[in-house]
């Protein structure tokens, strides 16, 4: 055997060429130098039939130095860890930007170092990767945190399913630097519209460090107004933020952060004045059922003893206009 061996490889005999044998129980593959001396081996009397013997001719170390897979081991090992990854920008999540042939093998560095040379950036720290829900078919709520998972593979698991789809974002910092922070959006509210700014501030920071870095992007009513924070779901106002709480624990992903200038008739309240949160709904009836839907801007006012009612609508039509004119008449309702 060992001479039609070396007759299918067309070398003189007494050639080295590396063999390689797979077989049954033994992985990777055992490699022995020499066709000959395959027989010595202690493996030889578990060869049986069906198993398979790969063999290639010898070559220089100078030639394997430029040589991608130099040997069988390595080949076989690449062809089974290949993986073909989609990577999407996270700004379009339905959309394929390129894809990168890889290893499940790679670690964090070699893929965003991939990532980086396909986008032309010289600094991989700025690629941030989000995996992939393979049952919503959207990006996961939360990145992959700065060398946060071993391999490829780990990126690409979602529960007992794989993926082969990747979204990246282009940052402005390095990842490490920007994980040392706490990015914030937070919606500035005008009388008549409303901006979403961004603020990224370190983790120790306050609300009262976020509204002071906010009064530097915004036109104020007064050089000196001051901010509040609030916390608003389903058009509805459910929290206000104290000035001294911690930024870290603030969860933007589902509740919308709202700043907003303080009224002035609302910074000394009396004993027997109160906030009341303003929202705007519809009622809906949908087999035979009563259904409410929120929707607009919610915001607070201010009850006064001697306050009548009537003005409450002045205040709404002038702080709200733009939400006034697509009320039908009869649609505003308060409740306390």
């Amino acid at each position: 055997m060992a001479l039609q061996l070396v007759q299918l490889g067309r070398t003189p005999c007494g050639t080295l060429n590396p063999c390689f044998v797979d077989v049954k129980g033994v992985m990777p593959p055992t490699q022995w130098h020499g066709v000959a001396k395959m027989w010595q081996s202690r493996l030889r009397k578990k060869l049986e039939d069906g198993d398979i013997i790969c063999f290639q001719k010898a070559s220089s170390l100078d030639s394997e130095e430029n040589i991608r897979y130099p040997d069988v081991p390595s080949y076989l090992e690449y062809v089974h860890n290949r993986q073909v990854v989609h990577f999407r920008s996270l700004d379009r999540p339905k959309e394929d930007d390129f894809f990168l042939e890889m290893s499940r093998l790679y670690t964090y560095d070699d893929v965003v170092e991939r990532v980086a040379q396909q986008l032309g950036l010289d600094d991989p720290s700025k690629i941030r990767l989000t995996p992939h829900n393979c049952y919503s078919q959207q990006p996961k709520p939360q990145p992959i945190k700065y060398r946060g998972v071993e391999h490829l593979s780990d990126m690409l698991v979602h529960y007992n399913q794989t993926s082969d789809i990747l979204y990246y974002e282009v940052l402005d910092i390095p990842l490490p630097e920007l994980q040392g922070l706490k990015t914030l959006k937070v919606a500035f509210a005008t009388k008549d519209e409303v901006f979403s700014h961004t603020i990224r501030l370190p983790k120790q920071s306050t609300v009262g460090d976020v509204l002071d870095d906010l009064k530097t992007k915004v036109e104020l009513s007064d050089p000196e107004a001051e901010l509040r924070l609030l916390e608003v779901f389903y058009h509805k106002i459910y929290k206000v933020f104290p000035p001294n709480e911690k930024i870290e624990n603030i969860n933007d992903q589902y509740w919308t952060l709202r700043a907003e200038e303080i009224p002035e008739e609302e910074k000394n309240l009396g004993p027997h004045d109160r906030l009341i949160h303003v929202y705007h709904f519809n009622k809906d009836t949908a087999q035979n059922q009563m259904q409410i839907q929120n929707f607009g801007e919610p915001f607070f006012w201010l009850y006064m003893k001697e306050k009548l009612y009537l003005k409450l609508k002045c205040e709404y039509r002038r702080n709200f206009k733009f939400l006034m004119m697509s009320l039908p008449s009869g649609s505003l309702h308060f409740y306390h």
